[in-house]
């Protein structure tokens, strides 16, 4: 029988993750998109880095800071009631930072794209930088804002290296479907295993194939 727990876990944990990760990318994606300082390339490569490494990396650094016996996680305890280790609140973390380029990177090239006319247009009729941002430049990248939620979204359905290392492995709390999954391998529950990893493919490519249609008749109505 079917532990749909881990299932809800992920999906929660995905949902948390993206929605908080929404609202934190627009402004950085804003900045990076049009801001022209010279520390641009180093931010751009620390928001890059969880693309090229190792998921193990970032969940091992997580855990050196929040260890429980240091003075800042700590303190983080006992004044916030805040414990970032071993708990579904660390499991967010992790997935906020392992997530955060497939976040970033579809609204800053969406940004990239806008016609400066159009932005120009917006200034010439008195319209702040925010009025713009939210009335006209967000509207024009509806296309890239659903492709960055609905990655951010599907790549935190498929982590493990980052919730393994912060969260562990504890049923209902941090057990993830992905962590499920090696659990059932480890123990030769084929089947079961099986069963877990095909409904994480099937709702996976479901929500990419959404992604691609969406973009394509997006891309459509402008070329037609």
């Amino acid at each position: 029988m079917i532990d749909w727990n881990p299932l809800f876990l992920t999906f929660k944990l995905a949902f948390v993750t993206t929605i908080i990760l929404f609202f934190i990318a627009i402004p950085i994606a804003y900045w990076l998109a049009f801001s022209k300082s010279k520390i641009k390339p180093i931010i751009e490569a620390i928001i890059s880095m969880p693309l090229v490494l190792p998921p193990t990396v970032i969940g091992f650094y997580l855990l050196l800071v929040f260890s429980p016996t240091n003075a800042f996680s700590l303190w983080l305890k006992e004044t916030f009631h805040l414990q970032f280790v071993f708990s579904f609140e660390g499991l967010v973390l992790g997935s906020i930072i392992y997530s955060f380029p497939f976040m970033v990177h579809p609204i800053q090239s969406g940004l990239k794209t806008i016609p400066n006319s159009i932005i120009e247009a917006s200034y010439l009729l008195k319209k702040s930088k925010l009025q713009t941002l939210f009335k006209i430049q967000l509207p024009f990248i509806k296309a890239s804002l659903l492709t960055g939620i609905i990655l951010t979204f599907a790549h935190t359905i498929g982590e493990f290296g980052v919730v393994l290392m912060i969260g562990g492995n504890i049923p209902k709390e941090t057990k993830v479907a992905s962590i499920m999954i090696y659990d059932e391998v480890e123990a030769l529950q084929y089947d079961v295993a099986n069963t877990y990893s095909f409904i994480l493919f099937a709702i996976t490519f479901l929500i990419l194939l959404f992604v691609y249609l969406i973009n394509g008749k997006y891309l459509n109505k402008i070329v037609g």
